[in-house]
């Protein structure tokens, strides 16, 4: 069991990372608002991006080798765990079925792709820079 001052530091980063997470995806989704039907580009936009940049930095903590806990605990699963929200796609996915089933299944599989695609591409850009 982890000790509890280390436990309580990790808990309390993951906190404040995932409410600065949380922000900055209110923030785009008022920026990018979408119509009910439309397809939901602000979802689509902060997932891709979040997984961009969580590849990007799962590739620089574990080239960097060094042990950062509380910053991976921060910026990985706060700040990005709670800026993208793959809750919302299933949700938005899931009302666009009944009434846009090629939107929701260009949303469901396009978000998959994009998003894998994005974490390979954030982990290659930072190990390319590191060569």
């Amino acid at each position: 069991m982890p000790d509890p001052p280390r436990l309580s530091a990790t808990l309390t980063v993951i906190a404040v990372g995932g409410a600065v997470g949380a922000v900055c995806r209110y923030g785009l989704a008022e920026a990018i608002p979408h119509s009910p039907g439309a397809f939901p580009w602000a979802t689509f936009a902060t997932n891709v991006l979040g997984c961009l940049l969580i590849g990007a930095l799962l590739a620089w903590l574990h080239d960097s080798r060094r042990d950062r806990p509380l910053l991976a605990a921060f910026a990985a699963t706060g700040v990005l765990g709670g800026f993208t929200t793959f809750s919302t796609y299933a949700v938005e996915t899931r009302g666009l079925l009944a009434d846009h089933p090629v939107t929701a299944f260009v949303y469901l599989f396009g978000t998959l792709a994009a998003a894998l695609i994005a974490v390979f591409a954030g982990g290659s850009a930072v190990r390319a820079t590191r060569r």
